[in-house]
């Protein structure tokens, strides 16, 4: 009985790790450790070069679905990709607008990542 009220009183553990903040995924660096894999032997700094695409290129898709569909051709090979499994329907017309919405940003990724 004293063990319980010591636990309620100083509060256990186990409490005490359910009330500090859960660390959730980094999407940004979850990219850049999919995506360098890819780019090393194509670029000086593949690290670099991933996180200015998912900076600056995808940052330019407003649409959410396109964005995502960017991101994973982009994780997964290391180039601007999009399949058109990974877009619903109704949006895949808007797959070669987006290319075109990321051909400078990608270009000067590639080129100039330090910008």
């Amino acid at each position: 009985m004293v063990v319980i009220i010591a636990c309620f009183v100083r509060g256990s553990p186990a409490r005490a790790e359910m009330q500090s903040p859960m660390k959730l995924p980094d999407p940004r660096g979850e990219f850049v450790r999919l995506c360098a894999p890819h780019m090393v032997g194509r670029w000086e700094h593949p690290e670099t070069v991933c996180g200015c695409l998912h900076d600056y290129a995808a940052a330019v898709v407003e649409d959410s679905d396109l964005r995502s569909a960017l991101l994973r051709g982009i994780s997964e090979t290391g180039v601007p990709t999009i399949e058109n499994e990974w877009v619903p329907a109704s949006k895949r017309s808007l797959i070669g607008a987006t290319f075109t919405k990321v051909a400078k940003p990608t270009l000067q990724c590639m080129f100039e990542p330090s910008k």
